[in-house]
Formats: structure tokens, C-alpha cells, sequence
């Protein structure tokens, strides 16, 4: 499993505008808020997607990647690795072409079955401090 250089993930945030927040919480206290949060003040667009929930940061969340409308830039992962499979099979069906999940979180085979469908993925790293490392 090889992320993408500091240099390509820099490349790949400055052209996100939309990141789909796959576990996003609407609590506040959840380190899936905050990150998102901070994404959001930054100046992306945060689509919550939670069968759980209704809301988080203002914005109706979705159920699955696929009831969202328009071009997606990322999917960014807060569920635990036995998940990533379901995701990504999900994540398959749709055009996005960046899986990201947060720090704790990988899973070496999904990883080259993504990476072999010719998408983007990084897996283990928070994409906050990673957006602060390449400012």
C-alpha cells in the first residue's frame, strides 16, 4: 500500500470542491465532526452520508453515495477497516475518483482493487492535516 506523494495529495485537495463524509457524525465531540468542520470552513463542500442521521454542519445528510447529486471530488471515510470492502464496492459504482480514509483506517486489498480500477486512494491519513501540510 503506497499513498500518493505530500505533492499529489496537495494536488488533489487544491482541486476538490466537494467532499461526500462517509460516518460523519453530527456530533460535535466526534473527531469526524471536527475534521469535517474544518474541511468545511476551508472551503469545501461537506456531504454528510448517514442512513443515522438527518443533518451535520448545517447539511442534509444522504444515506449512500449514490443519492448524491452532482460531481463529487472525494469520499473521505470515517468507519472502522472491516467496512472499507462495502464502501468500496459502493464507491465502485460511482464516477468520484479519490477514496480517502482517515488515519487507523486501511485495508491492503481494497487498496489494490481501487488502485487497479484506476482511482485515486489514500488510506490512513487525516485528510486535515494533511490539507494543513501542502498550505
Amino acid at each position: 500500500m503506497k499513498n500518493p506523494s505530500t505533492e499529489e495529495i496537495g494536488e488533489i485537495l487544491n482541486e476538490a470542491k466537494r467532499i461526500a463524509v462517509i460516518g460523519l457524525s453530527d456530533n460535535p465531540a466526534r473527531t469526524s465532526y471536527s475534521v469535517s468542520q474544518a474541511m468545511q470552513r476551508a472551503g469545501y463542500e461537506i456531504i454528510p452520508v448517514n442512513p443515522t442521521i438527518k443533518e451535520a454542519l448545517g447539511v442534509k445528510a444522504v444515506s449512500s453515495l449514490d443519492e448524491i447529486e452532482g460531481k463529487v471530488d472525494i469520499v473521505n471515510i470515517f468507519r472502522r477497516s472491516e467496512f472499507l470492502k462495502d464502501i468500496a464496492d459502493e464507491f465502485l459504482k460511482t464516477d468520484i475518483p479519490v477514496f480517502w480514509s482517515q488515519l487507523g483506517v486501511a485495508d491492503e486489498t481494497v487498496f489494490r482493487t481501487l488502485a487497479s480500477e484506476g482511482r485515486t486512494v489514500i488510506m490512513d491519513r487525516c485528510i486535515k492535516v494533511e490539507h494543513a501540510m501542502t498550505r
